[in-house]
This record gives structure tokens, C-alpha cells and sequence, in this order.
């Protein structure tokens, strides 16, 4: 394997940590999170699985992996959303093509990503539906942190209903319910103060 292709890898995944997630930016949030962002604090959340919250044993480094590589492809590719034009079977394509090419330049190391990338895609394993449900649960949690911030409630409604019923592990639905439960006190506390 040669340094120069590790050293264009590298160079392409840093390219994730300025591109802005295209969600926020249309739904005119300043200063938004980056793809990087996004995935490490997925990857993180990785970290919580225990004995006690995770009861059908799942890999936790399979799930950190697929975290921090499901959005790789975005590096070339850019952050697609169905608001973006591009039909879902073309993002499919073009996401498999620059993986395809990202995986290319780290001979063996980039064969298991891209192999744990189709898994996520193909939602074909416990692990792969963790990471998905790791990647809606980030979504609205950025969600509500920017409505804290900007003092707007339900300002990203949308984000929370396009998950609403879509998560599947147990440990994730009980912190979905918190958040819940926390964007529901505070929005009360911002009509109480007449902030709204």
C-alpha cells in the first residue's frame, strides 16, 4: 500500500470536518454541525452500550466502525437529502461508486469498509440497525439542541417527524423518550415566558 494513496484517503475523509450537513443549512440554521460532527458523536454514543442496556450483544467496535464510516462516501459525493433532486436509487449509486473509490486506496483496510458500509445500507445486521437508529437519534438531538439555542420551539418539527416511530433498540427508544420529554418542558417553559 502506498503513503501517497493513504495520505489521498486521509485528505478525503478531512473533508468531512467542513462540509456542513445540507438538513440544517436548508432549514436556515447558522453555524451548523459538520458530516465529522455528526458521526463522531454517533461513534460515540457507541460508548454507552453496557451489559445492562444492551442485551442481544452487539459488537460495540462493529458499531463504532459503522458509524464513523456510514457517511464516508460524502466526502466526494456531498451530503444528498431528498430535497436535493437526486433520486434515491442515484444517491445509491453515486454513494456506491465513491465508496467504491475511497475503499480503493486502502487496499484490505478499505475492503472492510466498504463491506460495513453495504451493511448499513443493506440494514443486514443487529449492528447496522444500531448504527441507524445512532444516526436518527443524533438528528433529533441536534434538532432540539438547535431550538434551544435559538430560543425556537418545533422549529425542526420536521426532523422529529420523519423519525417518529422508526427506532428500534430499546436503550434508543428510552433516550427518545427523554428527549421527548425535555423538548416538551421546554417549549411549555418558552410559552411561559412568552418567548414565542
Amino acid at each position: 500500500m502506498k503513503n501517497s494513496k493513504i495520505l489521498e484517503f486521509l485528505e478525503l475523509v478531512g473533508r468531512l470536518k467542513h462540509v456542513k450537513r445540507t438538513g440544517w443549512i436548508l432549514c436556515d440554521i447558522n453555524d451548523c454541525e459538520t458530516i465529522a460532527g455528526h458521526m463522531y458523536r454517533m461513534g460515540i454514543m457507541t460508548f454507552l452500550l453496557t451489559e445492562e442496556n444492551n442485551p442481544t450483544k452487539l459488537d460495540r467496535l462493529k458499531c463504532l466502525q459503522i458509524a464513523l464510516i456510514h457517511d464516508l462516501a460524502e466526502c466526494i459525493v456531498g451530503d444528498l437529502t431528498p430535497h436535493c433532486g437526486v433520486s434515491p436509487e442515484e444517491k445509491h449509486r453515486r454513494e456506491d461508486e465513491a465508496m467504491k473509490t475511497i475503499s480503493g486506496l486502502t487496499g484490505i483496510a478499505g475492503d472492510r469498509m466498504y463491506e460495513l458500509y453495504k451493511e448499513y445500507e443493506d440494514q443486514s445486521s443487529p449492528e447496522a440497525k444500531f448504527a441507524k437508529d445512532l444516526d436518527r437519534y443524533d438528528m433529533i438531538l441536534q434538532a432540539f439542541e438547535y431550538e434551544k439555542r435559538e430560543n425556537t420551539p418545533k422549529k425542526c418539527q420536521e426532523f422529529f417527524t420523519a423519525t417518529e416511530g422508526k427506532f428500534d433498540h430499546p436503550f434508543i427508544q428510552d433516550l427518545v423518550k427523554e428527549l421527548y420529554l425535555q423538548r416538551e418542558i421546554f417549549e411549555k417553559h418558552t410559552v411561559v415566558n412568552g418567548h414565542v
